[in-house]
Order: C-alpha cells, then structure tokens, then sequence
C-alpha cells in the first residue's frame, strides 16, 4: 500500500538540533530523520567534518514526512520565523508521490 505526502526538508545549524526536533513534534509529526549536512550558501561555507575542538557550528538537515502540506507548512514557518533571522538555514518542501511500506506517519 502506497501514500501520498508532503516531504519537508530543513537544513540549518547543529546547535538548533534540538529545538527544531520540538518544533516538529510539537506540531504533531510522527517522526524525523537527521543527518551531518555540510555546503555552501548565503552565509559562507559549512564543513560536514567534524572540528577537532567542537562540532557545535556544523550544519545538520531534518527530513520530515508529512501527511498533508499544512502541517509541514506550519513547521516550516515556526522553524524560520524563530531562526533563520539570526541562524543560518533553509526550508523546502516536495511532493512525495507515494510513500512506500508507510505504516504510519
């Protein structure tokens, strides 16, 4: 059995891990995926590496399934609106055609 969702993708600073993960299942999503992210943008150039003193200034980027577009909407605009003017980041949302072996989420 197949679904469709909405795919929502953030990618900002590692110090904010936690906060946003509230965000995310405060708003009601079943769940998340996290990985080291590293590259370049408006604010410069971020390592995936680890620093040898601390890995608190590396980036990190959140894959959250969605069932509908509002609730990834919803995170989306409370993760910037609470960040992205003194953190670096970004948001954007896919269209998942179909979500493949999807119990729940």
């Amino acid at each position: 059995m197949t679904q469709n969702a909405s795919k929502l993708v953030i990618v900002t600073e590692k110090v904010l891990l936690k906060q946003v993960a509230k965000i995310i299942d405060e708003a009601g999503a079943t769940g998340y995926t996290v990985v080291d992210a590293g590259g370049k943008g408006s604010r410069n150039v971020r390592s995936s590496g680890r620093p040898t003193v601390s890995d608190a200034f590396s980036n990190v980027k959140f894959e959250v399934l969605t069932r509908n577009r509002e609730m990834a909407v919803k995170i989306s605009d409370e993760v910037a609106a609470k960040f992205f003017d003194d953190y670096s980041g970004i948001a954007y949302l896919c269209d998942v055609m179909e979500v493949l072996h999807a119990h729940q989420f």
